[in-house]
């Protein structure tokens, strides 16, 4: 996970950069993304149908039961909940917000993450700074684990790999194509800026937060390891499924019968947001096939979106009630019909993104102040970035 922060930095950067210099404007709202910089820099319209329609169903379909799985063996581990009855719970709220437009629970839910992401920070330091002791051990298991030297894990040094692969892009988003679609939202002066933020959080997601957490987890030996094969060749926890429950138990070692509250609580409000998230990533998705194929009028335009909210609805209460290693497998497939797609496109249509930057660093050179930092399309020679020309001429 540690590598793929460094790698999926640069990626973060090209494809958020891309997807705000060829955003648009529809109904009031920005959009953009890799189906709109595939099209209008690639001249592929065929690649970013099939990227969107990846997308619709990933985020749709795919994405959805992950998050949903975790809040609910989250809650069922901390208050005896039962799954069936989180996942009705989740799926009515959920409904509140995309049906009937409650903005005030979504609202209040942006606006609790960040103290929970905080506090549940400062839980993981305050752990690792009571374990600290065993810090030097657990950098040697890391290191020895990782590169085949330590005999309990040297057999499955190629299956590390790949888990670390998946679970770094699947946590900081890097070059799976959905940050660009949150990217190309934003109000900037120039695109680039959008970029650094975009990398800036991938090395907080996968550095920091989920460095912080695998060290709690380490340092209080609250995991157990399967091999390759399904079998278990370290067992701290018997009986204890991998999940939320290792992170619960870790922060329990601290203040004993807090821990599983607290992270439930917390892991509700992560996942519920990523789940609002996943809704607006699939609907700028769907939008954008439905003014590329589907010709109609808005009253059809309505019940396509409809018909949206209620797959993505049950695939919510679906995960709630399957295993979590049905829930992460169809998760694996959704990441991973979009960050093929999308990579392949960023390596071949990087250079816009190159340009911007290069243009971003020399207005800083010129000692302009940071606010005053402007984009034009046309004088570096970027075709299609019709949101920007117009900005100009507005101005």
């Amino acid at each position: 996970m540690w590598a793929i922060a460094f790698l999926g930095a640069g990626s973060a950067f090209v494809e958020s950069t891309l997807a705000q210099i060829y955003k648009e404007v529809d109904d009031g709202q920005y959009r953009g993304g890799p189906a709109y910089y595939i099209e209008k820099c690639m001249g592929l319209k065929w690649y970013s149908i099939l990227f969107a329609v990846a997308t619709v169903l990933a985020t749709g379909f795919f994405l959805p039961g992950v998050h949903a799985n975790s809040i609910a063996i989250g809650v069922q581990n901390a208050f005896g909940m039962q799954t069936w009855v989180a996942g009705i719970f989740v799926v009515a709220l959920l409904a509140l917000i995309i049906f009937g437009g409650i903005k005030r629970i979504s609202s209040a839910a942006e606006l609790i993450v960040p103290f929970m992401g905080a506090a549940y920070i400062l839980m993981a330091l305050v752990i690792i700074f009571v374990n600290i002791e065993k810090l030097p051990d657990v950098l040697a298991l890391i290191f020895k684990s990782a590169f085949g030297s330590e005999q309990a894990f040297a057999g499955i040094i190629g299956s590390t790999i790949a888990w670390g692969v998946k679970r770094g892009v699947y946590s900081n988003e890097a070059g799976q194509g959905t940050g660009p679609q949150a990217a190309a939202a934003a109000e900037v002066s120039h695109p680039a800026k959008q970029g650094f933020v975009q990398a800036f959080s991938v090395y907080v997601d996968t550095l920091f937060v989920c460095s912080a957490t695998g060290f709690m987890i380490l340092m209080t030996g609250s995991y157990n390891v399967l091999n390759g094969k399904g079998q278990m060749i370290v067992e701290n926890l018997p009986g204890v499924d991998f999940g939320p429950a290792f992170t619960q138990i870790a922060v329990d070692t601290l203040v004993p019968g807090f821990g599983s509250a607290f992270v439930a609580i917390a892991l509700f409000f992560f996942a519920f947001t990523t789940l609002m998230a996943y809704y607006y990533i699939a609907e700028v998705n769907l939008a954008y096939l439905y003014k590329k194929i589907f010709k109609g009028n808005d009253s059809s335009k309505k019940y396509v979106m409809i018909g949206l909210k209620i797959v993505l609805l049950c695939a919510t209460y679906y995960g709630c009630i399957k295993t979590a290693t049905l829930a992460w497998a169809m998760g694996d497939i959704g990441v991973g019909m979009m960050a093929w797609l999308n990579i392949i496109a960023i390596l071949i249509i990087a250079k816009p993104a190159l340009v911007a930057l290069k243009d971003y660093e020399a207005q800083k050179k010129a000692n302009i102040p940071r606010e005053n930092i402007k984009f034009d399309p046309v004088k570096l020679g970027i075709k299609n970035a019709d949101f920007w020309v117009e900005k100009l001429k507005n101005k």
